[in-house]
């Protein structure tokens, strides 16, 4: 249940927004006390207003709203720290982390920890070289504030820890199951799940691995529908769609989801 949202100032990021008529902002946000929900901030859009600069994405923010219909109206906003500085690759990969939140948190379901892991990965993805490593970790995290938390450190019978070099998928409501088939969708290697639950870099095709094995543990809760971020990720010269003339790295150490 919501309440004292008017008098008090609650931390928050905005995931998404766009324009709500000619003069203001339709938001979604992401609070550490209420979870995700939709705000209209009224006259954000002017020239002397204040809104449209703090209302960013990846900007920690102080928001105050009124209302008791689904979508509340933003009141107060404060700056609360100085805004993520996401670029290149980094800045595609935090379009990818909120547009997951969007997806899969329900609206008004408070998910504090979430929210400081949340900070946490913004952080990481814009001060380190390494970006597949706090995309995974993210990734996990998610998965277990929302109770789906997979076991990865044993076989689905839950007898047999996981073999460092046996290769393993992933089945919903069954677990790690034992493949033949390295090339299997969502294969991975034991020792990649061991870096994986870790939190320990990953090194040539463990990256590869971690990244489609990601991608198998998340599709049963995104559904069929594309994501946008990784068709922008692909459109802006990222990824596999980087023509022959650009220079770019191994297909192992590009940064993806």
């Amino acid at each position: 249940m919501i309440c004292n949202t008017r008098d008090r100032l609650h931390r928050a990021f905005v995931l998404h927004r766009r324009d709500y008529s000619d003069t203001s902002l339709l938001l979604e946000v992401f609070t550490a006390e209420h979870g995700r929900l939709p705000l209209v901030a009224k006259g954000a859009k002017r020239p002397k207003s204040v809104g449209a600069a703090l209302l960013q994405p990846f900007t920690p923010v102080l928001l105050a709203w009124s209302g008791r219909g689904e979508v509340r109206t933003l009141v107060r906003i404060e700056p609360a720290g100085r805004p993520v500085a996401l670029v290149g690759n980094a800045l595609y990969c935090g379009f990818y982390v909120n547009e997951l939140l969007m997806r899969l948190l329900g609206r008004q379901d408070p998910h504090e920890v979430l929210f400081v892991f949340y900070q946490a990965v913004l952080e990481e993805l814009a001060s380190s070289q390494d970006l597949d490593r706090p995309l995974r970790r993210f990734e996990l995290r998610l998965l277990g504030e929302l109770g789906y938390q997979p076991v990865l450190d044993r076989e689905a019978d839950g007898q047999r820890p996981v073999h460092p070099d046996r290769f393993y998928v992933y089945k919903v409501e069954q677990g790690l199951l034992p493949t033949l088939e390295p090339d299997h969708e969502g294969a991975i290697r034991g020792e990649t799940l061991r870096r994986l639950l870790n939190g320990e870099a990953l090194v040539g095709s463990q990256i590869r691995e971690a990244r489609g094995f990601a991608r198998c543990l998340l599709a049963p809760h995104l559904g069929e529908r594309p994501l946008h971020s990784r068709a922008l990720f692909t459109a802006r010269g990222y990824g596999r769609s980087m023509t022959k003339v650009t220079v770019r790295p191994t297909h192992d150490t590009e940064p993806g989801y």
